[in-house]
């Protein structure tokens, strides 16, 4: 009995297919019948080296591998040591009350957070406390520093009086800040409940990095000992 294999025919040309210009080239998108019949005989995988570019032969080594039907599936499912991660029941049940609660929801109780904000700072009467009282802050109350947020219950309490040079003396950032978080705010709760088609704002990651950068030069120049900075202290 020969061992050799035996010679596999070559499959007829499809007329729809436009001829070779070289020697072994395949239109694009087709698979060498050869090397999947001679694949198929040997070891049951196609030599990756023998496909076109972009195409994947099941078996063949590569970052996926390939079900019974032909489709490509991830290289980590059915891995031994891969689980699907599992969220924990406070996540499940945040989830389940966002996507069952009524539209007006979110945005009321932001509104409401915000509404006791101010009351808040109403009631509070912050301006009255003087830069050499004692302080609230617990960092300012151990180390004497003015902390990043210092000064803003006082710039808010100055911006619903509509004093926004006093403001701004207290906390420019937070002066600066509030009315693209309120504007914020309208656009996007007024897209949600009334479908207004306000342009929303993007915060780019950029934006966001420079934004903290500010603030931290910000919180170092309002603890320098010497004038014009220490007009900055509060």
């Amino acid at each position: 009995m020969s061992s050799a294999t035996e010679p596999v025919a070559p499959l007829a040309a499809d007329p729809s297919q436009p001829a070779a210009s070289e020697p072994g080239s395949l239109p694009s998108g087709s698979l060498p019948a050869a090397a999947v019949l001679s694949g198929s005989r040997s070891s049951g995988a196609v030599s990756a080296g023998s496909l076109p570019p972009g195409v994947f032969a099941p078996g063949a080594p590569g970052p996926e591998s390939w079900q019974s039907d032909g489709q490509p599936v991830p290289a980590w499912a059915g891995h031994p040591h891969y689980q699907q991660p599992q969220q924990d029941r406070v996540t499940r049940f945040i989830q389940r009350s966002w996507r069952n609660s009524p539209l007006w929801v979110a945005p009321t109780a932001m509104l409401v957070c915000m509404a006791g904000a101010v009351g808040y700072t109403l009631a509070t009467h912050p301006t009255e406390a003087n830069a050499g009282a004692a302080p609230s802050c617990l960092l300012k109350y151990t180390t004497g520093f003015v902390c990043p947020g210092c000064g803003g219950t006082r710039a808010a309490w100055y911006l619903l009086h509509g004093d926004i040079p006093a403001a701004a003396r207290h906390h420019a950032l937070f002066v600066f800040a509030v009315p693209f978080l309120l504007y914020m705010y309208v656009a996007w709760a007024g897209k949600r409940l009334f479908n207004w088609k306000l342009p929303e704002l993007t915060l780019s990651p950029g934006v966001i990095g420079a934004f903290i950068a500010v603030w931290g030069v910000f919180s170092v120049l309002r603890n320098l000992p010497w004038a014009p900075f220490t007009a900055f202290y509060v």
